[in-house]
C-alpha cells in the first residue's frame, strides 16, 4: 500500500474505499478474538469498535514510515477492540478480590519456600478446599481478557511507525525491560502452565483445542491457564507497583 497517504489526499472517496476494502480484516480480527472470550461478549460489539480503529488507521497512516497499511490497520483495529473490552469490565468485584487474594497467597508461599506454590498450599493459605480454589481460578480466568494482550505487537511497531503518541525513548526502554522480565517469569513457570500459555498465546488455540492436545477437559485447561496468570501476577508484583 505504498503511496496510500497521497492516494487518500488526491482521490475522491479514497478513505471510504479503503474502509470498504479492509472491512473483512475487521471481521477476521473480531472473530479471532471472540473465540477466546466469554460468551457474553458479542462479535458485533467488537466489529463496531474495530471499524472505528480502521477509520483512525485510514486517517493517520503514513506510508513513509515503512509499515504496510494492513499491518498498521491491524494494530489499530485490534487495539480499538481491546480498549472496548477493557472499558466494559463485566467481572463482579468479588472475582477481582478473590483473584488478588490468590495472587498474594502465591507470592507469599513462593517467597517463603523458594519454589512454585502448590495448589493445596494456596488453598490452605486461603482457608478453602482445593475444589473451591480451582473454582476461583476458573471464575477469574473466565472473566479475564487475553491477559498478555496488554503487551501487543503495537509496542514493537511503535518506533517503526515513528508515532509521537506511543511515548518516548524512556517508555520504550521500560516496555523492553518489562517484556524481558515477563519472559523470564514465564520461563520459570511449571512445565504444564508454560505449555498452556504457549498453545494459547503463541499457537492461538482456544481452551477446547488445548484440552484435546493435552488430553484433559476444557475446564481443567481453564484452571491451568488461570493458575499460570495469577502466578505471573504474583511474580511481577514489583512491576505492577511501579
Amino acid at each position: 500500500m505504498n503511496g496510500l497517504a497521497a492516494f487518500q489526499r488526491n482521490q475522491p472517496g479514497g478513505e471510504e474505499k479503503l474502509i470498504t476494502e479492509y472491512a473483512p480484516l475487521v471481521k477476521k480480527i473480531a472473530y479471532h478474538l471472540i473465540s477466546r472470550l466469554p460468551p457474553n461478549i458479542q462479535p458485533d460489539d467488537l466489529i463496531q469498535a474495530g471499524m472505528i480503529g480502521l477509520l483512525e488507521a485510514a486517517r493517520n497512516y503514513d506510508s513513509d514510515q515503512g509499515a504496510s497499511f494492513e499491518t498498521y490497520a491491524g494494530i489499530r483495529i485490534r487495539g480499538a477492540m481491546l480498549d472496548e473490552i477493557r472499558r466494559s469490565d463485566w467481572a463482579p468485584r468479588s472475582v477481582h478480590k478473590k483473584a488478588r487474594m490468590v495472587s498474594e497467597a502465591i507470592r507469599e508461599i513462593e517467597n517463603e519456600t523458594g519454589r512454585d506454590a502448590r495448589d493445596h498450599e494456596v488453598a490452605e493459605r486461603l482457608g478453602m478446599s482445593v475444589e473451591d480454589y480451582h473454582q476461583v481460578l476458573r471464575d477469574a480466568n473466565g472473566y479475564r481478557v487475553v491477559s498478555f494482550d496488554e503487551i501487543s505487537p503495537a509496542d514493537e511497531y511503535a518506533s517503526e511507525l515513528g508515532r509521537a503518541d506511543f511515548g518516548g525513548p524512556q517508555d520504550a526502554l521500560q516496555k523492553a525491560d518489562f517484556k524481558r522480565c515477563l519472559a523470564e517469569a514465564i520461563a520459570g513457570l511449571p512445565e504444564r502452565e508454560r505449555l498452556v500459555l504457549a498453545l494459547y498465546y503463541d499457537e492461538e488455540l482456544n481452551l477446547r483445542e488445548i484440552g484435546e492436545v493435552l488430553g484433559v477437559s476444557e475446564s481443567r485447561v481453564c484452571q491451568i491457564h488461570g493458575q499460570a496468570v495469577v502466578r505471573l501476577k504474583a511474580r511481577m508484583e514489583e512491576w505492577r507497583k511501579d
